[in-house]
């Protein structure tokens, strides 16, 4: 990534807790070892609570970017205590999110971060509800940005991660990567056979998110320089 080249991604799930953040805060640490300024935005978030906010995703998020807690309200502005889609768990709360809110908050988030690698990560699977009258395919749609998508190692992910990415090309979306992320399942099937069918189906690049081998995020980065060195 060239000085004064900026490059804006957002990382979608093909299902719920598949490593979305895991993924965001590898690719950040990446990029900060290679002297690149990042940031990184996740505007909705359920399942949170004060008392644990250092081990959320907002708070993980803050920790890879090298920065306090205390700024977790401009990494996550809209965080809901109950572990269900946003919209369920806002209600619970006597909030009803609407997309153009969220999408107004993405925006201005974007225009304002002058950093070169700008993450936006979504809540949940990309058919989740985000809002009342959205999904979470709707919001990297809507902003037009490219997208990683991050999938499981888990018995049926190679379904959900193809399923996932047809859905995303059927909306015009750019996948730029398939992060497939390693499953300690006992059931899981070997990462290797997962990432060979992904690459027989995919037609895009395939990074494996190995538990014991950070490196592959260096991969995921080069990809995504890669992108934006083309003017993507």
């Amino acid at each position: 990534m060239a000085a004064g080249l900026t490059s804006a991604i957002f990382v979608a799930g093909a299902h719920t807790d598949v490593g979305k953040t895991h993924a965001a805060c590898a690719l950040i640490g990446a990029a900060r070892a290679r002297g690149l300024s990042c940031d990184a935005f996740k505007p909705v978030l359920s399942g949170f609570s004060p008392e644990t906010a250092a081990a959320s995703d907002a708070g993980r998020l803050l920790a890879a970017l090298g920065r306090p807690l205390d700024e977790i309200d401009a990494v996550s502005p809209l965080r809901f205590q109950a572990p269900v889609a946003p919209p369920m768990a806002a209600r619970r709360e006597g909030v009803r999110l609407r997309m153009a809110d969220i999408l107004g908050r993405c925006r201005g988030w974007l225009g304002a971060s002058p950093a070169q690698l700008r993450l936006l990560e979504g809540a949940g699977g990309l058919m989740s509800p985000l809002a009342e009258d959205g999904l979470a395919l709707d919001l990297p749609a809507a902003l037009g940005l490219p997208s990683i998508l991050v999938g499981g190692g888990y018995l049926g992910a190679v379904s959900h991660t193809l399923t996932a990415l047809e859905v995303m090309r059927t909306r015009g979306l750019a996948v730029l990567a398939v992060v497939a992320s390693e499953d300690a399942s006992p059931d899981a099937p070997p990462l290797g056979e997962t990432l060979e069918m992904l690459r027989a189906f995919a037609e895009v690049p395939i990074v494996a998110a190995e538990r014991r081998d950070a490196r592959w995020a260096d991969h995921l980065l080069d990809v995504v320089l890669a992108h934006d060195g083309k003017g993507g």
